[in-house]
């Protein structure tokens, strides 16, 4: 048995997590947004997160102040290098997630199951469920038998 037993927080602690879920999805849906938009605003970044506006400008000014976003009040929010690196990252990863719980049969919650697991998950982990899902993906007969 593992010794080195933590509490989900325990295991966040431990490995330093410097972006908090809400931050990731917060940078996630910037880059999904700056993917269709020229330009991106906080009332969009609301609407679409469905959180209310104040909650959306705290967080874009702490994204800001991190490092993640070129933000001027009631002005365009635009992700920096780092940001635009990382949310390309986030929205692979939640794709990949939830592709992987699609291939399995997941009906029920997709989109919420997907949200939990992955802010959870390792690069490593997600790593290899994205390559067991391209392989799934490109055998289709070994899903139908199994």
């Amino acid at each position: 048995m593992d010794k080195d037993f933590y509490t989900f927080r325990g295991y966040r602690i431990k490995n330093q997590e410097v972006l908090s879920p809400s931050m990731e999805d917060y940078i996630e849906m910037i880059y999904r947004l700056s993917l269709e938009k020229d330009v991106v605003r906080a009332s969009d970044l609301s609407e679409s997160l469905h959180v209310q506006p104040p909650s959306t400008t705290k967080m874009v000014k702490r994204l800001s102040k991190s490092g993640y976003v070129y933000y001027e009040k009631y002005g365009q929010i635009k992700l920096t290098k780092i940001g635009n690196e990382i949310g390309e990252y986030l929205l692979f990863r939640h794709k990949t997630v939830y592709n992987f719980l699609q291939l399995i049969g997941v009906k029920d919650n997709l989109l919420e199951e997907t949200e939990k697991i992955e802010h959870a998950i390792s690069a490593d982990t997600l790593e290899r469920i994205s390559n067991l899902t391209t392989f799934l993906n490109n055998c289709p007969e070994y899903i139908k038998n199994n």
